[in-house]
């Protein structure tokens, strides 16, 4: 159990998403902009695993961004037995 417990998994913060033409992408460049689906200070949602997990509120620490997590989602349910299991 110890070495499960000791497993890295990746874990991704997403800000926001947006759809972009080929031709935006080709015209990105330093100084671009991309505008978001989010509102500023709505929550960032935290994935483990590409599993969502939780969501959170961006702080700053000292020079650098981080994320405090301000609700953990519930678990999905198990699937009920089907009648053949019962």
């Amino acid at each position: 159990l110890d070495s499960l417990l000791d497993m890295m998994l990746p874990v991704t913060i997403e800000f926001g998403r947006t759809s972009l033409s080929m031709q935006e992408v080709l015209d990105l460049g330093p100084g671009s902009v991309i505008q978001l689906d989010r509102l500023v200070g709505e929550a960032v949602d935290i994935y483990v695993s590409d599993r969502r997990m939780a969501e959170g509120e961006v702080v700053v620490i000292g020079e650098r961004f981080g994320v405090r997590i301000t609700r953990v989602l519930p678990r999905p349910h198990e699937s009920a037995p089907s009648r053949g299991d019962r």
